[in-house]
């Protein structure tokens, strides 16, 4: 008797609760509540859910209320009701047919939308076609039917999962570890062919990163194979948006995981390329643009993570912006050594080994980094340049040069005959025309006129290795040349000094200023230029 009482004042109150709670179409928020109201569990009334369909009889308006909630479960789609409008003229200025229309899910489900139609708030008859094609595609046919043929034991729930829908999941569980592995070789397989097809660089590098590559692509495609499949057991709302969450989560990891490995493919194929050019400079952006590129991917996903939990990526963008200002006028310096950096990249006015003179920095570049340049002096001391500065610097890059050029004055004495300095001219100009690192097409050897303790001799040579070491080098065997010459004829280098002559002198010889002018004798040592000298070895032969 206490049981039956009982009964009729639960069932009682319930009828009180539903006539408190009337249909109301008057705007958005009205229409939308009275659709949620009457299909939950407590309030269940289909024939008034329906009421929110316009166009169709009793049973079908009841349909498709109950299938629009359905979809909006299995989407996990939440009504935030504080943001549903109130107002009964309410117009979304988004929309392209004009009216009062309001979207109730513009950026997951844009199809779903009310619109006035009278004095009442219905949802479109767009929207009801809709939902019949969507309930089709996320339920199939079988998804009722074995509802109706499970056990009294197979829906009996345990945290809003019934018994049915567990082994549901794990069955769906087996079958994606088995899709797993099949999947695993034919994603692999086209990875490969699609690398080929663009481009035919093949290494161990590229291969193992394609590996890498193929493990999150298989889990993208299995996540979306289990999300387009969960609809179809037809879980509780709370566990829809605990499962979608977990799955995005997933989704958005994997996909920062494929950019990274992509980038990683992506610049191995690079590198290759780098390493076939004949700049090195190529080789020092490789690191560069791998690190921007990484830290894009990083700062994307978690800008795409952020959304999930109901950030307003634009609200983030704009505080990273402003931030970012912020941080900016901070380290202004450490911002122009960036921009530097890019200006250097982008205009190459040198490259990874190239000798160069900036300012009094004078050296072989090494590094080129994201704040600074690394450049070694011929004493080995290195230079960090700022690559703001260095950007704006007059460089002086010698080794895109295509000859080194060399200079210097001879000064031999004043008392030298005519003969013998053109003797010492000639000799010389035949020895830079045999020497194999000088430029033979182009110098000059000439008497350059008269020094306060000398006669000056003008050597303008061209030196074809661009090396610095080499150049010294080629140097040594030009003076030594130089040397012996001027040995051979007798010819004497002058210095600054004066000279008291004196004819007569007591005990004393006088000073010896005969030259042996042969010009037999000149042109036997002339001649032997030409000639190999076997006690000689090449690094100081004529």
């Amino acid at each position: 008797m206490k049981k039956l009482f009982l009964f009729f004042l639960l069932f009682s109150a319930s009828l009180i609760a539903q006539n408190k709670v009337k249909v109301d179409l008057s705007n958005p928020n009205a229409t939308i509540s009275t659709h949620l109201y009457f299909l939950q569990s407590g309030s269940y009334a289909p024939e008034k859910a329906g009421a929110v369909i316009y166009g169709y009889n009793d049973m079908k308006a009841q349909e498709i209320a109950i299938k629009l909630k359905k979809i909006m479960d299995a989407k996990s789609l939440k009504v935030d009701f504080s943001k549903v409008p109130t107002d009964s003229m309410y117009s979304d200025t988004t929309f392209t047919k004009g009216g009062n229309q309001y979207i109730l899910f513009p950026k997951k489900m844009p199809e779903i939308y009310l619109e006035k139609n009278e004095n009442n708030w219905y949802y479109s008859k767009e929207t009801s076609l809709k939902v019949l094609e969507l309930y089709d595609l996320m339920y199939p046919w079988y998804s009722e039917k074995l509802q109706e043929i499970i056990p009294e034991v197979g829906h009996r729930k345990l945290f809003n999962v019934e018994v049915w829908q567990y082994i549901g999941l794990l069955i769906l569980l087996i079958i994606s570890t088995g899709l797993f592995y099949v999947l695993r070789k034919i994603v692999y397989f086209i990875l490969n062919k699609t690398q080929h097809l663009i481009i035919n660089i093949s290494n161990d590098e590229i291969k193992s990163s394609l590996k890498k590559l193929t493990r999150p692509v298989v889990l993208l495609i299995l996540m979306a194979f289990i999300k387009n499949t969960l609809p179809s057991l037809v879980l509780h709302i709370d566990v829809y948006n605990f499962l979608f969450l977990t799955i995005n989560i997933m989704v958005i990891v994997f996909w920062i995981y494929v950019f990274m490995k992509l980038v990683l493919v992506i610049m191995s194929i690079y590198a290759k390329f780098a390493e076939s050019t004949d700049s090195k400079l190529d080789d020092q952006l490789v690191p560069v643009v791998r690190n921007f590129l990484m830290g894009m991917v990083i700062f994307a996903g978690l800008l795409k993570l952020l959304t999930l939990f109901g950030v307003d990526p634009v609200t983030v963008i704009a505080g990273a912006s402003i931030g970012g200002i912020a941080i900016a006028l901070a380290s202004q310096d450490t911002v122009k050594n960036f921009i530097g950096t890019i200006m250097i990249f982008i205009d190459k006015p040198f490259h990874i080994g190239d000798w160069i003179e900036a300012g009094t920095v004078v050296g072989t570049v090494e590094t080129v980094g994201f704040r600074s340049t690394t450049v070694r002096a011929a004493d080995t001391t290195v230079f960090q340049i700022p690559n703001s500065q260095l950007s704006e610097m007059v460089v002086n890059n010698k080794g895109l040069r295509s000859f080194r050029r060399y200079t210097t004055n001879l000064g031999i004495r004043y008392d030298t005959p005519p003969k013998l300095i053109e003797a010492f001219v000639l000799g010389i100009r035949r020895i830079i025309e045999l020497e194999p690192s000088t430029r033979t097409e182009e110098f000059n050897v000439e008497f350059a006129g008269f020094s306060d303790s000398s006669l000056s001799i003008l050597v303008n040579v061209y030196f074809v290795n661009l090396d610095w070491a080499n150049e010294q080098s080629s140097k040594h065997i030009l003076h030594m040349k130089i040397l012996k010459l001027a040995s051979s004829l007798g010819v004497g280098f002058a210095f600054p000094s004066s000279t008291l002559m004196i004819e007569q002198f007591p005990e004393k010889l006088t000073f010896d200023t005969n030259y042996n002018s042969d010009e037999n004798r000149i042109k036997e040592i002339l001649d032997a230029i030409n000639l190999p000298q076997p006690d000689e070895t090449s690094h100081n032969k004529f």
